[in-house]
């Protein structure tokens, strides 16, 4: 069977896309937020659409695939996970508490 015919198999998996933070506006309840350091972060250091498994891995698909990469504060949960994924430490996770 090849490509062209894939959508006709019956044991096709369905395929869906991210939709941003399906459980409405949750910023508000975190403890930590993520926040990018520009200068570690591979996108914004090489100017090239790269890495971006911070995108990839946020379960609320706030994290953008931009030039700078940005995050949805409204809808972040501060789970970390985009930090925990990032490959050079470019993402790290500050209290909520402290800022303004």
């Amino acid at each position: 069977m090849g490509l062209g015919k894939a959508h006709s198999d019956p044991f096709t998996v369905a395929r869906s896309k991210l939709c941003r933070a399906e459980g409405g506006k949750t910023g508000d309840w975190r403890s930590s937020r993520p926040e990018i350091d520009r200068s570690k972060c591979i996108p914004s250091k090489t100017g090239r659409k790269s890495c971006f498994l911070c995108w990839m891995y946020c379960p609320e698909g706030i994290v953008s695939k931009t030039i700078p990469v940005e995050i949805d504060y409204d809808f972040c949960k501060g789970c970390g996970i985009c930090a925990e994924e990032c490959p050079v430490g470019a993402i790290a996770m500050v209290d909520e508490n402290g800022r303004d």
